[in-house]
């Protein structure tokens, strides 16, 4: 792991140290450098448990945000078998941020939706860092309407900054499209589920992530603005992130006790870039006991539990 947080910055020096030693050690082969490295290790190893063990909100936000942390393509790669993904709203164009189509989870035929940010420069600027157009939403909402047709389960990925803001987008009808794919989902008479599986921002999380189930994992983080962009409206000061992300009760603890969320998913000690296939794992173990509990309920039950939990939403916990 390369890319250490600015939090992280004891732990880089302890790592790098630990590297340097055995590096020495391969150049020179009389100079046993292994207990001294072991030391170093379980010093970084113990300082990693310690930063990790209570995140503040903003450092959540960090973790969230991290580049090596799998991303929807990873987990439809690892989880799902017989992919087919589907393009095109079948009216303007194909969203690269949103990736779906049919694939089977655990042998079962499901439809799979989610936001993709890309993993490197070329593939981020492709995929327009997670920022899905109109065309993204209507695509979601095709999706959605073929899973209700042939009665298909619904998982969705949600890892997004927000809906893309560009004078394009709001031309094509940008509000239109999230309300329309969020009323979407509060219709269909499928199982619904959806992981935030990094950033849920604004709207352009809501439209995927308004499901019967809802699940977070242990660092990621779900809001109805960036930290940075209440700053600026309270404020007046985006560099008073910090303050905003501890209001704003963005994390996945705080969204447990008030509702918004049914269950957390542990990460690995130190985040899930640490551990990508752990992370993965405890995600599709998740998947499957989400799905398992809709079981044997009917299109009704389905519609009408979903809509129940949105109306009941923020009652618990209000006086925490």
């Amino acid at each position: 792991m390369t890319n250490y947080l600015d939090f992280e910055k004891p732990l880089a020096e302890i790592e790098g140290k630990a590297v340097e030693l055995r590096a020495l050690a391969r150049d020179n082969e009389e100079m046993d450098v292994s207990e001294e490295a072991a030391a170093l290790d379980r010093k970084a190893a113990a300082l990693l448990t310690e930063l990790y063990k209570d995140l503040t909100p903003w450092r959540k936000c960090q973790v969230a945000r991290h580049p090596e942390r799998p991303h929807c393509k990873d987990y439809i790669d690892a989880l799902f078998t017989e992919y087919t993904p589907l393009a095109g709203d079948r009216n303007f164009a194909d969203d690269h941020a949103v990736m779906g189509g049919l694939a089977r989870f655990e042998g079962t035929p499901v439809v799979v939706i989610g936001h993709e940010k890309g993993n490197d420069t070329k593939s981020r600027i492709e995929r327009n860092f997670g920022m899905a157009r109109p065309e993204g939403y209507r695509k979601a909402i095709r999706l959605m309407e073929m899973a209700d047709r042939f009665g298909l389960p619904v998982v969705t990925l949600v890892d997004t900054p927000g809906a893309y803001p560009g004078k394009g987008a709001e031309e094509r009808g940008q509000s239109e499209a999230i309300a329309r794919s969020t009323e979407k989902c509060l219709q269909i008479g499928v199982p619904l589920v959806s992981i935030i599986i990094g950033e849920g921002g604004s709207g352009g999380a809501v439209a995927f992530a308004s499901a019967n189930t809802v699940a977070m994992l242990e660092h990621s983080i779900y809001s109805v603005i960036t930290p940075e962009g209440c700053a600026s409206i309270l404020w007046k000061d985006s560099e008073k992130m910090r303050e905003a992300a501890q209001q704003m009760r963005l994390t996945a603890q705080d969204l447990k006790q008030l509702g918004v969320t049914d269950r957390i998913i542990p990460e690995p000690v130190g985040g899930a870039h640490r551990n990508r296939d752990e992370t993965i794992r405890a995600v599709g173990r998740a998947i499957g006991e989400m799905l398992k509990g809709l079981q044997g309920k009917d299109a009704a039950q389905l519609i009408r539990s979903r809509r129940e939990k949105f109306l009941a939403m923020g009652q618990n916990g209000l006086e925490a």
